[in-house]
This record gives structure tokens, sequence and C-alpha cells, in this order.
């Protein structure tokens, strides 16, 4: 029994390294991505990155429009690049725990 407790404890502390080493090669990948930058023109956005996969329509106001690209999406208000991030590596991937 005493086995099995110390198989199980090392199993999960590997996974858990193994899952922070996966959010720090993206956290890495995202600085050094091309991304577009803030203040951009929606014009510039697709001469230098090509047309989006997505267009999804103006929510709010003002009015906040998202691209989505395979790698990264924008985040638009009007016609100006407010934030740009990378997409999500696999659908459960989680990025870190909110602070309490």
């Amino acid at each position: 029994m005493k086995r099995v407790l110390i198989a199980l404890a090392c199993a999960l502390s590997v996974a858990a390294v193994q899952a922070d080493t996966l959010l720090i090669e993206r956290s890495k990948r995202a600085e050094a991505a091309a991304l577009p930058r803030r203040g951009s023109l929606m014009s510039q956005v697709e001469a230098q990155f090509g047309a989006p996969n997505e267009k999804r329509e103006p929510v709010g106001e003002p009015p906040i429009t998202r691209w989505i690209y395979p790698a990264f999406s924008v985040y638009f208000e009007h016609d100006h690049v407010v934030h740009a991030v990378l997409n999500k590596s696999a659908p459960n991937e989680q990025g870190p725990k909110p602070v309490q």
C-alpha cells in the first residue's frame, strides 16, 4: 500500500512539473511571437498577417471586434488593435489560477 501511494505521489508531481513547463514554454512563445501591435489599424493587420480565419461581429459599447487567426486572436476597439493574444494550444489548456 505504501509503495502504491509513493508511486502515485511521484506520478502526480511529474504531471505538475510537465504542466508548469508547458505554461512556461507558452509564455516564452508569446513573448517571441510576432503579434499585431496595439494601436494598429484593421487594414494594417490584414495587410501584414492576411485575412483572419474568422471575423466575429462587434459586441458592446464601444464596439469590440475579434479576429481569429490560427495562432492568435486580435481584439479591436472600433478599428484599432487593443490587444492580441496567442490561442490555446489545446482545448483543455488552462492558464494560471486567479490570485485570491
